[in-house]
C-alpha cells in the first residue's frame, strides 16, 4: 500500500486541458516518429515535462507508449518495403542491454538527487544529444539541397565503406533490404548506445538511425523504417523494467497513444511522397528547437537543487519560454511534414493525371 501510494505521488493531476494538450501532442509526435522513424519521445517527453511530469515519468511513459505505436509504424511502413526486420532486430538484442543500464541509471539518479536531478539529468541529456545530432543532421541535408540533387539517394559514408570493408570471421551478416554486408560486432555498440540513451530521454532514434546511416551504409529510408522495430523491442523491455519500480504512468501512456496512433500513419504515408534529404530536415529543425527548449530550463533545475540563485519571476519566464520553444518545435514538425507531403503528392499526381489524358 505504501508503495503504491509513494508511485502515485509521483503523478500529475490531469484537467480536461491536459487531456487535450495531450491528445494534440501525441498526434504530432506520432506525425513525427512515422515519418522519421523515431519513436517522437523526443517532443513528448519535453512535453510532458512542461507540464508538470517529472523527467523520470515522463521517460518511463513515453516508453510505454511507445512500443505499440512503433510496432504499428514499423508494420506500415514494412508494407511500403522499407524495413529491414533482420538487421532491427541484431539492433535490438544489444539496444535491450542498453535500456536496462540506462534505467538503473536513471532510478540511481533519482534516489541521490530528487526529481529536480532526474529533470536536470534529462534536461541536458535532450541539450547535448540534440544539438549534436541536429547539427550534425542539418549540415548533411545543407550538403545534400547544395548540390542540386535532392532526388538522390544517399550516399554511403566513407565510415561506412570502411565498416563493410572489414571482414572478421563468423561474424558477417548480409541485409538483404538494406543492401549491406557487415559484421554483427559493429551493430553491438550502437545498438547498446541506443537502448542506453532510450532509457535516458525516451528516444534511441537518435544514435539509432544516424548509426545504421553514418556507420552501417543503410539508406536513410530503410534506417528511420527499421528504428521502429527496434523501437518496438526497447519500448516493451524498458515499459516493464521501468512499471516494476512504479515509474509508469498508465494515463499518459494511453492519452500519447491515442493521439499517435492516427498521426504515425500519415507520417509514414508521408514518406512515399518526399525527397529523402526532407526528412533530414524534418530531423534537423526539430532536433534543433527542442534543444532550445530544454536548455532554457536548465537553470531552473540548477536552482532548484542549490547550485544558482534565481528569482521566482525569472524561473517563471524560462518555464513559460521554454514551453512555447516546445510550441514552436510542435507546429515546425507538423507544418514542414504536411507541407513536403502536399507537394510530393501533387508533383507525382501531376506526370500521372497528364499520362492519363493522353491515354
Amino acid at each position: 500500500m505504501i508503495a503504491v501510494e509513494h508511485a502515485a505521488l509521483q503523478f500529475i493531476d490531469l484537467q480536461t486541458g491536459d487531456v487535450l494538450a495531450l491528445l494534440a501532442i501525441g498526434f504530432v509526435g506520432g506525425l513525427v516518429s512515422g515519418f522519421i522513424g523515431s519513436g517522437g519521445a523526443f517532443v513528448l517527453t519535453p512535453a510532458m515535462m512542461s507540464l508538470g511530469v517529472a523527467g523520470v515519468v515522463a521517460v518511463a511513459s513515453n516508453m510505454c507508449h511507445k512500443f505499440p505505436k512503433a510496432m504499428v509504424g514499423a508494420y506500415r511502413r514494412y508494407k511500403f518495403g522499407h524495413v529491414d526486420i533482420k538487421l532491427g532486430l541484431v539492433m535490438a538484442a544489444s539496444a535491450t542491454v542498453g535500456v536496462w543500464v540506462g534505467a538503473d541509471i536513471q532510478q540511481e539518479i533519482k534516489a541521490n538527487f530528487g526529481e529536480a536531478g532526474s529533470n536536470l539529468y534529462v534536461s541536458l541529456a535532450f541539450v547535448i544529444v540534440l544539438a549534436i545530432v541536429g547539427g550534425f543532421v542539418l549540415r548533411d541535408a545543407i550538403k545534400v539541397y547544395r548540390s542540386g540533387d535532392t532526388d538522390a539517394q544517399d550516399k554511403t559514408s566513407r565510415l561506412a565503406r570502411w565498416v563493410q570493408s572489414v571482414e572478421i570471421p563468423g561474424t558477417m551478416m548480409h541485409f538483404k533490404t538494406a543492401n549491406i554486408r557487415v559484421s554483427a560486432l559493429f551493430t553491438l555498440p550502437l545498438g547498446f548506445a541506443t537502448g542506453l540513451l532510450a532509457a535516458t530521454i525516451a528516444v534511441g532514434g537518435f544514435i539509432g538511425v544516424p548509426g545504421m546511416m553514418y556507420v552501417l551504409g543503410a539508406p536513410g529510408l530503410i534506417a528511420s523504417a527499421t528504428e521502429l522495430v527496434i523501437a518496438f523491442v526497447m519500448g516493451f523491455g524498458g515499459t516493464i523494467k521501468y512499471a516494476l519500480h512504479g515509474l509508469v504512468d498508465i494515463r499518459l501512456a494511453l492519452i500519447l497513444l491515442a493521439g499517435s496512433l492516427f498521426g504515425i500513419q500519415l507520417g509514414a504515408i508521408g514518406t512515399t511522397f518526399v525527397k529523402p534529404f526532407m526528412i533530414k530536415v524534418v530531423m534537423a529543425a526539430i532536433m534543433l528547437i527542442v534543444a532550445l527548449s530544454r536548455g532554457l530550463v536548465v537553470p531552473v533545475y540548477l536552482a532548484q537543487l542549490g547550485q544558482m540563485d534565481l528569482a521566482p519571476q525569472t524561473m517563471a519566464w524560462l518555464q513559460t519560454a521554454s514551453l512555447a520553444t516546445l510550441v514552436l518545435a510542435l507546429c515546425t514538425g507538423g507544418f514542414i511534414i504536411i507541407g513536403a507531403m502536399l507537394r510530393g503528392y501533387r508533383a507525382q499526381g501531376t506526370p500521372a493525371a497528364r499520362e492519363a489524358v493522353t491515354e
